[in-house]
């Protein structure tokens, strides 16, 4: 009980440090749901650790019920987690999360598919998650990261990083400006899929222009397909 106490006190002072808007330690404890989900969380993830699975999530349904907030009693939490406007954030059950890191409303740390394992993110100290930001998969994003606002993630991000965009590529690393002159390096995996289609359909017209015999008679293509696969081009 008194380790569970300093912990709740911890989280206090963190908020009052951290968050202009809060005006007393009162107000932090009695009106901040974030912090609410955090504490049902440890309960939760006591019960999760000793076996008691089913009353471990109900106790979660509880929590998302009451803050709006999800966290699977599974995921591993640090210390001093502020969640910020909490509503609509997801933690998956293999998430981690490092000390002093901060989420606000609607960040997601979910899985890409049914695989087994660990399948969601990891985050290191002291990173921020901008609102509505996706960071899907096992993957793992280090130590003072800063992820964007709407930002979807799908890959490792290195330490002392910005990531921002649809999908999530870094513009700031250790606190100098990455200019991306090439649009291959912003990875798209529906751009890829369509590029790969295109390439595809190229292969099999020769193909079946070498079976017909027709090397030397191609037909040009037509100018509205040549721009589509020109863009997709530029765009991976």
């Amino acid at each position: 009980m008194p380790h569970l106490l300093s912990l709740i006190r911890e989280d206090v002072t963190n908020v009052m440090d951290h968050d202009p808007a809060a005006k007393s330690r009162l107000e932090v404890f009695l009106c901040y749901s974030g912090l609410h989900a955090v504490w049902f969380y440890r309960m939760n993830h006591w019960l999760w650790n000793h076996g008691l699975f089913l009353i471990a999530r109900w106790l979660s349904q509880v929590a998302r019920w009451l803050t709006g907030i999800e966290i699977h009693p599974g995921a591993r939490l640090g210390r001093r987690l502020f969640i910020d406007h909490g509503m609509g954030v997801v933690i998956g059950e293999t998430s981690i999360i490092g000390d002093d890191v901060t989420l606000y409303q609607g960040v997601t740390l979910g899985g890409t598919g049914k695989e087994h394992g660990k399948r969601h993110p990891t985050l290191e100290d002291n990173v921020v998650v901008g609102g509505g930001a996706k960071i899907l998969g096992n993957i793992i994003v280090g130590k003072n990261c800063r992820i964007g606002a709407g930002s979807v993630v799908l890959r490792n991000v290195p330490e002392n990083s910005t990531v921002v965009g649809v999908p999530g590529h870094i513009v700031f690393r250790e606190g100098k400006r990455v200019v991306i002159t090439d649009p291959k390096q912003i990875n798209d995996p529906l751009s890829e899929a369509l590029a790969s289609v295109a390439s595809e359909v190229n292969k099999l017209r020769e193909r079946v222009q070498q079976l017909e015999g027709a090397e030397h008679t191609t037909e040009p293509v037509p100018e509205s397909l040549q721009r589509l696969m020109d863009d997709l081009d530029y765009q991976i």
